[in-house]
């Protein structure tokens, strides 16, 4: 077929005042459909004639009417629901085939004769002028630690003009993780935009009892002053008003799915090694941005003197349970800390526990309902004690650090309930004295070989580990003659 290119190509030779037949070769066509589009004066593309007529039957020509007259009534019924509708009420007179064709004669009467849809307005972005964040659920990458799954978050931020971005793990979408997040990546950044964008997210905006609207908290501003931002949020159900970062999400969760896949692994030993493979990702994306972010940096404001602090801060008593309760969780604390006053420090991951000035806890933060957050090794030595009071405690559950203690509990209980509490904690408190580790495999051990795991028999295993032979030294007394030799030597030397 003679293309369009190829026509130009002759007519111009020909101007230039080649032979019809050298044209032609030049042209790659020919001597005959180079003299046919000499005298057409015509582009092949223009001679033809747009194919607009229906190579074989209309299944649904006798039946259109009632079809459009459906859609008029509701344009967002969908062509498989006709369908169907269809092959109910006329059996044996469509085949499943023919719904392709349906929906094409939607496609076209929407097109055609449909509502009006809505049109988004391209919006022309200055360097330096606005940025955007919003959360991002990352389960559906499918990422584990150690084997199990790892349901997280990723605080997502981007500047409009150069698609600069930043992003910070997080698990709930908290003021904390807010502010942290955005004050990481200006600080990252180097420098402040003019403004900041959000979704209506909790974390950033509350309702207005009178007007019913969204207003800013009085939190989230103080960090907007502290770094002259001027906040704007979108309007509730309009995503695409903070359009930028949605399609940063999409971007960035394709290329970590993409990172992954390339890796044949979606399995990482710890969060430190996952972070750090989203971190290099990040930073190759970026790489990709430096003449746009140069422009940016340009006008962007300078930061202020220090960063602001990202956590909230509580002052809690510390329970005769030796627990405290923030932001509606349960925390145990070691026990010499009962009855004091503490400084709790609420960051978007962790918590801080302070006593007078210092730092006596940093417990990670719970994530989830009905968790705690209680450490067995605060409370174990009272246990041993009261071994009684395991059986009915409120927060037994916790009292298991894996699967193998509870299994190991439980194969106690078989042999006798009677001590099965006593000899769980002595094992308990064995772990929190030396290395759960070694204690872990050493209930694992003795559950393969179908040995009840008494806490003397753990003990004694662990023991073993750390009974280091002894080497055979022999001290002989040394030869002093042997030093009057070399000072008799260094006298002839002389």
């Amino acid at each position: 077929m003679t293309t369009d290119q190829q026509v130009r190509l002759l007519m111009t030779l020909i101007n230039k005042g080649l032979p019809l037949v050298t044209a032609a070769a030049k042209a790659g066509m020919s001597e005959g459909t180079a003299r046919k589009y000499r005298r057409l004066g015509k582009l092949p593309s223009e001679g033809r004639v747009a194919h607009a007529w229906r190579t074989r039957p209309d299944p649904f020509e006798e039946v259109w009417p009632e079809v459009v007259e459906l859609l008029e009534q509701d344009e967002g019924l969908q062509a498989k629901t006709v369908f169907d509708d269809l092959v109910r009420r006329y059996p044996g007179r469509f085949q499943a085939g023919q719904l392709r064709t349906l929906q094409r004669r939607f496609r076209d009467w929407r097109a055609l004769r449909g509502e009006d849809r809505e049109v988004y307005f391209a919006q022309a972005h200055r360097p330096g002028e606005q940025s955007q964040s919003d959360f991002t659920d990352m389960r559906s990458l499918g990422v584990t630690i150690a084997g199990v799954g790892f349901a997280h978050l990723m605080y997502h931020f981007v500047l409009t003009y150069s698609n600069w971005e930043s992003v910070s793990l997080c698990f709930t979408e908290t003021f904390e993780a807010l502010s942290e997040g955005l004050q990481e990546a200006l600080w990252r950044l180097g420098g402040v935009p003019e403004e900041h964008r959000t979704d209506n997210l909790s974390a950033a905006t509350h309702e207005l009892s009178k007007s019913r609207g969204r207003g800013l908290t009085r939190r989230y501003r103080e960090v907007l002053e502290h770094y002259g931002l001027r906040g704007t949020k979108n309007t509730p159900g309009r995503a695409h008003e903070n359009g930028d970062v949605e399609s940063s999400h999409r971007g960035f969760k394709n290329a970590l799915d993409q990172r992954l896949r390339l890796r044949a692994s979606r399995d990482f030993h710890t969060v430190e090694s996952y972070w750090q493979f989203v971190e290099t990702l990040v930073s190759e994306r970026n790489g990709a941005r430096c003449a746009r972010l140069a422009q940016e940096r340009a006008v962007l404001r300078d930061l202020p003197a220090r960063a602001l602090a990202a956590y909230r801060e509580e002052h809690v008593t510390v329970k005769r349970w030796g627990v405290i309760r923030v932001a509606g969780k349960v925390y145990s604390l070691p026990s010499r800390l009962i009855g004091h006053r503490v400084q709790v420090r609420v960051h978007a991951n962790h918590l801080e526990v302070r006593y007078r000035g210092s730092l006596v806890a940093r417990p990670e933060r719970v994530r989830g309902e009905g968790l705690e957050g209680i450490d067995y090794r605060h409370v174990v030595h009272s246990l041993l004690r009261k071994p009684g009071a395991f059986r009915r405690y409120v927060y037994r559950e916790a009292m298991f650090p894996s699967l193998v203690f509870r299994r190991a509990y439980d194969a106690l209980n078989e042999r006798s309930e009677k001590w099965a509490d006593l000899e769980y904690i002595r094992i308990l408190h064995l772990a929190a004295t030396t290395m759960q580790c070694e204690v872990e495999a050493a209930l694992e051990a003795m559950l393969q070989a179908g040995e009840v795991p008494e806490s003397d028999v753990v003990k004694a295993r662990i023991g073993a580990l750390h009974s280091p032979e002894c080497p055979q030294v022999q001290v002989t007394t040394p030869d002093l003659d042997a030093y009057d030799e070399l000072l008799s030597g260094e006298e002839v030397a002389s």
